[in-house]
């Protein structure tokens, strides 16, 4: 099945269209569809309550107009979605940054439950990518373009956290939220490649571009 991309309300630019692949199936969420412009894409579905925007001219069953008193956000609704139509992988765009600083923060837990239904997700703006470690799992990080590389725990606590390849390693931690120990690491010299595993607690890992040219 093809890749589903969740287009959220913060503007994004033309550079992320390379991130796109010609068979995604794309929901856009509220104000949302207007990032379909830069990246140069049409969405499948359009879904919102559209108090950030005007609703656009119905065409079918194509838009899923919400009300304005509900539970879910926008992007979440949109997450349910995919969990219904079976997709399995994600990628979330326009949902970093912006004036919103809690609608980040619900996006992060979006993707999150998506991830413990089986969903993988990442997250993306132009200078960081965002995914998920859920206990009992190892993930591997080849080195990219990206330089910092950070890992919270994004339910509390997570024991048992083992992290090699990187500048600062980690065997069998404790993360906790109220210390951000996973803070800006960096690969080791030499190594081309970061795991990270995590035996309780769901870990959160960013990879940011560096601020500036690295020697």
């Amino acid at each position: 099945m093809s890749r589903c991309v969740i287009l959220s309300a913060c503007p994004v630019s033309p550079e992320l269209a390379k991130l796109l692949r010609p068979d995604d199936f794309i929901i856009a969420c509220d104000a949302g569809y207007r990032n379909c412009i830069p990246l140069g894409c049409k969405p499948n579905i359009i879904v919102g309550d559209f108090d950030t925007a005007p609703c656009p001219e119905q065409q079918d069953d194509d838009i899923v107009v919400l009300p304005h008193v509900k539970d879910d956000t926008d992007t979440e609704y949109a997450a349910k979605l995919v969990s219904q139509k079976g997709f399995t992988e994600v990628l979330l765009l326009g949902a970093l940054g912006g004036k919103r600083l809690e609608h980040t923060l619900a996006n992060l837990c979006t993707g999150l439950g998506l991830e413990q239904r089986g969903v993988r997700v990442t997250i993306q703006d132009e200078r960081s990518r965002v995914s998920y470690v859920l206990p009992g799992e190892t993930r591997s990080y080849p080195k990219e373009d990206y330089f910092f590389f950070s890992v919270f725990p994004l339910e509390g606590k997570a024991e048992g956290v083992c992290e090699n390849g990187s500048f600062y390693e980690l065997t069998d931690a404790i993360l906790t939220a109220t210390y951000p120990l996973g803070v800006s690491n960096e690969y080791a010299e030499g190594s081309d490649c970061i795991t990270v595993s995590t035996r309780t607690g769901a870990l959160v890992v960013v990879e940011t571009l560096a601020d500036g040219p690295v020697c």
